[in-house]
């Protein structure tokens, strides 16, 4: 009998689950929550500690994933205009609905819009939102509803949408068949109220203190910031164990393949969403398997979430296309080993082009590559001329500077690759205070063309050792494996001249229904 395939898939959701808590090299936050649901799941599977996501953006990550492609192979799924999909790229979901025999559907977000075009799993044929879409905005509903009828009730509420949008899809398939079933909530993806981590989970802002990366100020307002966001992962957990209690109730919860993550690091913080430092691409994953997956390991491998579209096909018995060019899990998953368990997988390459196509005049991306290993962040920034987090507009010292207010809700601001919220605001109006300068430039002044972190000794990246002779090596090792990989991996960076993402559609205006969406549908 072939497995059902459940993605439990959250919007920006970094490595921050309890199961982390004590790992060697994950974040101190992990100690002030606690996610059961995840870690369950981990327990009865296998927790994996060197998950990176392919592109630090969501569409971008997205459409790798479901096609098992690098992202720069998937048209224009690789910048942030997701509801145009080239219709010869396969999708894991679609090939196990066509060749395999599953029912497919979705809740919440695959990506987004794609109800009006030809997008992978966008389409309301396989949407289950019945119920509704409000758990997307978890904060802003139970604050609202909460002065009303209580905290507990509202979040209810939520809990209850969320079970019947799943049960929709659990009454409707066809029971002679598997299925695949994706769940997406965007809670995690701002923005959220102010003040909800302690209001709503009781996360104490001022626990943070001493657990703030060094290119992050340790001061309350950001504390607060990050708080706030820990409170929606709790959610996204709280509603993990709604569908793990859904497909119990179903009877195929051991029948069933649960794949669990994110897309990429915590919004509006410096150097995360957008970037290709640590805490931009590394994501949680757990993978649980009964049968297959031995209970309780944790497999430091490196993963690049777009293997698991070469893995699920051969979970649902299909052959993957021939042109996916990911390295299927499956013989990691099959084994029963913990630690390092396929020597060859020692590193993982991402990549970013395009967020927000405004964020830089002529709609220009900021292309970047880079190559993570054990011990080494090394990155390439093809055009160090550009401000990476898109042109510091409106902060010129003849420009009267932005509200808080607006750098809090107003993508169009100023520095639109960095998402608003109260730290960037925070950050973007101290930006000349002497203590608080050197972390702004780290955040969105302009970088040289070569990064190189050693982790060892500098393990929230600070200081770039690319030119430091004694680490030639390194750099030059690095260098040459990363291009040798884009090379064979067809990047246009490498083999076009020009390079598609300098021309239009891909650096042009964007697709306004698209943009609409992403940033003022919540």
């Amino acid at each position: 009998m072939k497995p059902n395939i459940v993605i439990a898939f959250a919007d920006d959701w970094g490595r921050y689950a309890s199961a982390y808590r004590g790992i060697d090299g994950t974040s101190p936050w992990n100690d002030l929550i606690e996610t059961p649901n995840f870690d369950a799941i981990a327990a009865e599977g296998a927790l994996f500690t060197n998950a990176l996501v392919p592109a630090p953006t969501c569409t971008p990550c997205r459409s790798s994933m479901l096609a098992g492609r690098y992202f720069w192979q998937t048209g224009l799924g690789a910048i942030l205009m997701g509801s145009y999909w080239d219709d010869d790229i396969p999708t894991f979901p679609l090939e196990l609905e066509a060749r395999g025999g599953y029912e497919i559907g979705h809740t919440y977000k695959v990506w987004s819009p794609g109800q009006t075009r030809n997008a992978p799993m966008g389409g309301v044929r396989t949407a289950y939102n019945q119920a509704g879409l409000d758990f997307n905005q978890f904060t802003h509903f139970v604050t609202r509803l909460g002065e009303q009828y209580g905290i507990e009730t509202a979040k209810e509420l939520l809990y209850a949408e969320t079970r019947d949008n799943i049960r929709s899809f659990m009454l409707t398939r066809r029971t002679d068949r598997p299925f695949c079933y994706w769940w997406g909530p965007a809670n995690t993806h701002r923005s959220w109220e102010r003040g909800s981590g302690k209001a709503l989970w009781d996360i104490d802002p001022d626990d943070l203190e001493g657990r703030m990366p060094g290119f992050m100020p340790d001061v309350h307002e950001v504390r607060e910031d990050v708080a706030d966001y820990l409170g929606e992962c709790l959610a996204f957990d709280r509603g993990l164990g709604i569908l793990v209690e859904e497909l119990t109730k179903a009877g195929e919860y051991d029948n069933t393949i649960m794949v669990v993550s994110g897309d990429h690091g915590i919004p509006g913080i410096p150097r995360s969403k957008n970037n290709l430092y640590d805490i931009g691409c590394e994501v949680a994953l757990a993978v649980r398997w009964p049968g297959v997956v031995e209970p309780g390991r944790v497999v430091d491998d490196f993963v690049n979430l777009m293997d698991f579209g070469p893995t699920l096909c051969e979970a649902g018995g299909i052959e993957p296309p021939a042109d996916m060019s990911a390295t299927s899990l499956m013989p990691v998953l099959r084994s029963t080993a913990s630690g390092q368990v396929d020597p060859e997988r020692d590193f993982v390459v991402t990549g970013r082009e395009r967020h927000v196509a405004q964020a830089r005049a002529g709609f220009l991306p900021y292309p970047q590559r880079a190559l993570r290993e054990k011990d080494f962040i090394y990155i390439i920034n093809f055009e160090p001329d550009r401000w990476p987090m898109g042109d510091p507009i409106n902060l010129g010292p003849e420009e009267e500077p932005p509200s808080y207010q607006a750098l809090c809700n107003n993508p169009l601001v100023t520095l639109m690759d960095w998402d608003n919220g109260p730290t960037k605001a925070w950050m973007v109006l101290k930006r000349e205070d002497l203590d608080i300068e050197p972390l702004y430039d780290l955040a969105a002044g302009k970088r040289p063309r070569e990064e190189l972190y050693d982790l060892r000794t500098d393990p929230d990246y600070l200081h770039n050792i690319a030119a430091d002779p004694a680490y030639e090596d390194v750099r030059a090792r690095m260098e040459a494996r990363l291009l040798a990989i884009l090379e064979e991996h067809d990047d246009p960076r490498l083999t076009e001249d020009p390079c598609r993402y300098e021309l239009e559609p891909y650096a042009g205006p964007p697709d306004t229904e698209w943009f609409a969406y992403m940033w003022f549908a919540k």
